[in-house]
């Protein structure tokens, strides 16, 4: 069967793989066009696995809200380089992956790679990242994901630095205009102070212990006779809390309130007892070690290879 440049275009239109692949595809497909898509994505595993094993530190973080805003959800998906974090597929790949997250059931990461990709039916959300990494030439992870679900309230998300940081809020207790106010408020105290925690009782004791042995050891060095040193230990550790708990910070619109003051204030001016119920802040590439690269060195192998 004679292929035509129609039929090369549509199927590079159809995976965005490369023209002299999808020719010889098609020829070896003997001109049956899902033939050929299923063989450029068996080599486009065979591509992918090969890059398995770069470093994945870049990306974006992408938020989603149901249109009825009861459900939200928050994800982190990683490549290589900046550059391929701009790219429009790579950017539509990620807010697919929110969308796809915000509707699952699933409680993993590894659960919603095998469920069928949102964007496209026919093929499962690993397929869909493994046909891109086929694509951009670079390895990509889904890393992570946060879900929300609200009863009586409001879910508020924000996107700092072009994809950099997401924060998703949740807060209880009414869904009038002054409760999506307080979440919105709460979005950006988020981004901007990293709590790491929304009160004092969510820090785990083995971390007030170890903040409590450093303050201690702190005012022991500066000399602090022995029956004063407990006190100072006591006063840092609450500020460690003023520090690390949303709810215990200060605002930062304005310094002379906390965020507990200002959704008490909030809950009066809503006629509801308004309570935030769970936060989240993702920071692309947060805690991933970025291997080192020698130019010169990579020049050498890349004229070895």
């Amino acid at each position: 069967m004679q292929i035509t440049a129609k039929m090369v275009s549509e199927l590079r239109e159809r995976t965005g793989a490369g023209m002299m692949d999808c020719k010889k595809a098609l020829v070896q497909a003997e001109g049956d066009m899902e033939k050929a898509i299923e063989i450029l994505r068996e080599k486009g595993l065979a591509a992918a696995a090969k890059k398995a094993g770069r470093v994945a530190a870049e990306g974006v973080v992408e938020t989603y809200i149901t249109e009825d805003g009861k459900v939200g959800a928050v994800v982190e998906v990683n490549c290589e380089t900046d550059f391929v974090g701009k790219n429009e597929d790579f950017v539509n790949l990620a807010k697919n992956l929110a969308k796809q997250a915000a509707y699952s059931t699933a409680n993993t990461v590894e659960e919603i790679l095998e469920e069928k990709y949102i964007a496209d039916e026919n093929m499962t959300v690993k397929e869909a990242i493994t046909a891109l990494i086929a694509k951009l030439g670079e390895n990509m992870t889904f890393r992570r994901f946060e879900r929300f679900n609200v009863e009586n309230g409001v879910i508020m998300d924000y996107i700092h630095g072009g994809g950099r940081i997401a924060v998703m809020v949740q807060v209880e207790g009414a869904t009038n205009e002054v409760a999506k106010e307080v979440a919105k408020e709460l979005a950006l105290q988020i981004a901007a102070a990293n709590p790491l925690y929304l009160v004092k009782e969510d820090v785990p004791q083995e971390v007030i212990e170890k903040e409590r042995e450093i303050y201690r050891q702190q005012a022991l060095n500066e000399g602090k006779p022995e029956k004063v040193v407990e006190k100072m230990v006591e006063g840092r550790l609450q500020k460690y809390f003023k520090e690390v708990c949303l709810i215990e910070q200060l605002w930062i619109r304005d310094q002379d309130k906390t965020i507990r003051k200002f959704v008490e204030e909030k809950s009066k001016e809503a006629n509801a007892e308004l309570t935030v119920k769970k936060f989240v802040r993702f920071e692309k590439g947060e805690g991933i070690e970025k291997k080192e690269e020698n130019f010169a060195e990579e020049v050498m192998k890349q004229t070895r290879a």
